[in-house]
């Protein structure tokens, strides 16, 4: 999916995450413990493995019915089904699980969660008073939702600041005792910890953003909030926050989003955590918590879509484009949704479906520059230059001004262009990426590399892509690049030096051997030259590259340029 840029990340991960997520590690059964239905078992384990939590629950399942007492296979079964979102299915063995083991977190973790479902505050506190949970953290969060759904505020508050006590998990107590303290209406005090008057301000993640504007909007602090998002995001909003801005701007009271009430709040301890270990963490964790956040909160986008993201690592196809389809049309997110569903279907190998999808996308929400980009990169590596040079049109005509962030688009179009022969467009996008980013290295190489080719300007394009070099000493194709420029130039010693060193950065790569092999012709050292072009069609060159290749065994590279009525090789350096 393209974006403008990272958003900042919801919390720092801490010592105590990764040592609730490494406590999940499955229980292992073994094949022999299951005598005759090991097969069952095996099978449910692959599966597990790859991902198919469909095929691992229905295998779990037949396991299970052979040894309805087996702990890790109850586990396991559960946990498949938390990830396929069947949170109440799971339910009945979940607590079959506790009552073998009642510090079972992954059971503990669906009661606790259906417990919040129901609103039923006095399970939740008494399962936790009772060391029946899921670990500290998690534990000390839903205890205080639960206290403020009793209506015990005092009590919340202060087991709020407990969590807030714990190393490390400062930023979980304050955020959710700021959320806890707006659902009752105290927007002051949420300001004054979102502001860090407690000590410590919170991070600057997304969700905080909109949390914290919402709180001062409603103390009618709705310039200092437009400031606060103008500082943190720095111009690359997302559509939801282009319109939470723009109604800031025009003085509006936002409603409450981020967390309306208690059933709100359970889900955000949820995904809080989910968001904290995205990336920290073994996908199969993080996904529990996002789908349990999913389940107490059917709404919560941030938490579809961090299932989708998950699912699309993990290469589970189907399961993120069912999950990136989820989010109705009416969201601000939904046009991410969309690429991301374009995305994992072509990572599927549907690409004309994922094309269709992007057009629609770009049907519907035209004035969204990034949607048009998304289309032209897929229609780019589709090899669908025309179209795809009209899309990243479409995305320069929806930018309002130009900044140093526009060169990337400006490049890619020229790619399209010079892909379409159409070189003095091409030239005026890799001029225009260059003015806005000078000494881009990627561009440097990329024009003076097509300069090369084209026989053109060879003194000012050895000069880019020495300017390249020198930025990126260690980048392969770069490398390559100035080699050959060389050897164009019948610098032939110098080329030498320039491709050994692209042969060590890209060792396995057929156009860098081959360019190598004539350099080598070059000067003279013709077995050498032979067998780098042997090598390089060991490599899987393009078709016609290789019988340039072949003919090149057969003749040599000076018979080869003769035929194809080239110069011939410049008596310079020796050569």
């Amino acid at each position: 999916m393209q974006k403008d840029g990272p958003l900042p990340r919801y919390f720092p991960l801490r010592s105590a995450l990764l040592a609730l997520a490494t406590a999940f590690a499955p229980i292992a059964a073994t094949a022999q413990d299951l005598g005759e239905d090991a097969g069952a078992y095996l099978a449910a384990r692959h599966a597990d493995v790859m991902g198919d939590f469909d095929e691992a629950a229905r295998y779990f399942t037949k396991a299970l019915a052979a040894d309805r007492t087996n702990g890790p296979l109850m586990e396991a079964l559960v946990a498949s089904q938390i990830s396929l979102g069947n949170v109440a299915q799971a339910l009945p063995i979940a607590r079959l699980l506790s009552a073998e083991k009642s510090d079972n977190q992954i059971a503990n973790m669906v009661i606790l969660s259906q417990a919040a479902q129901a609103n039923d505050f006095d399970q939740i506190v008494a399962m936790v008073d009772e060391n029946r949970g899921i670990g500290p953290l998690v534990d000390g969060l839903i205890q205080a939702w639960a206290y403020a759904g009793q209506g015990e505020m005092a009590d919340a508050l202060a087991r709020f600041d407990d969590v807030s006590e714990q190393p490390g998990l400062m930023a979980f107590g304050l955020y959710h005792k700021a959320l806890a303290l707006m659902t009752v209406g105290d927007f002051e005090s949420a300001v004054a910890i979102f502001e860090g008057e407690e000590g410590n301000a919170l991070p600057p993640t997304r969700r905080g953003v909109v949390a914290f504007a919402e709180a001062l909007s409603q103390v009618e602090r709705q310039d200092d909030a437009v400031a606060m998002i103008d500082e943190i995001f720095n111009g690359q909003l997302d559509p939801g926050l282009s319109d939470m801005r723009a109604a800031l701007a025009a003085g509006e009271v936002l409603p409450r989003t981020a967390v309306r009430n208690v059933a709100d709040g359970m889900a955000e301890v949820f995904f809080s955590i989910a968001a904290a270990l995205d990336r920290e963490s073994e996908d199969a964790y993080t996904l529990l918590y996002a789908r349990i956040a999913e389940d107490l909160r059917p709404d919560h986008i941030d938490a579809h879509m961090l299932v989708a993201t998950i699912f699309e690592r993990m290469g589970q196809y189907e399961l993120a484009t069912a999950a990136f389809g989820a989010i109705p049309q009416d969201n601000p997110a939904y046009y991410a949704a969309e690429a991301g569903r374009a995305d994992a279907l072509r990572k599927a190998g549907r690409t004309d479906a994922a094309l269709e999808v992007l057009q629609q996308l770009a049907r519907s929400h035209p004035d969204i520059p990034e949607v048009h980009i998304t289309l032209g990169d897929m229609l780019r590596s589709d090899e669908k230059y025309e179209a795809a040079a009209k899309a990243y049109t479409a995305a320069l005509e929806g930018y309002s001004g130009e900044d140093a962030g526009r060169w990337t688009l400006y490049f890619t179009r020229g790619i399209t262009q010079e892909r379409l022969k159409n070189w003095d467009n091409a030239e005026a996008d890799f001029r225009k990426a260059l003015e806005l980013e000078p000494d881009q290295p990627q561009v440097l190489n990329y024009l003076g590399y097509s300069y090369l080719e084209m026989g053109e300007n060879l003194e000012e394009a050895l000069e880019m892509i020495e300017k390249a070099v020198a930025q990126r000493p260690d980048d392969g194709p770069i490398t390559d690049s100035l080699g050959w420029g060389f050897y164009l130039a019948g610098r032939y010693d110098e080329a030498v030096v320039q491709m050994e060193r692209a042969v060590e950065l890209m060792p396995v790569d057929a156009v860098v051997n081959d360019h190598l092999g004539d350099v080598y012709w070059a000067v003279g050292r013709q077995r050498e030259a032979r067998f780098q072009w042997q090598r390089a069609l060991s490599f899987e060159p393009e078709p016609d590259e290789a019988d340039r290749m072949r003919r090149k065994l057969e003749i040599g590279l000076d018979a080869v340029l003769a035929e194809e009525g080239a110069d011939p090789l410049k008596m310079a350096d020796g050569g």
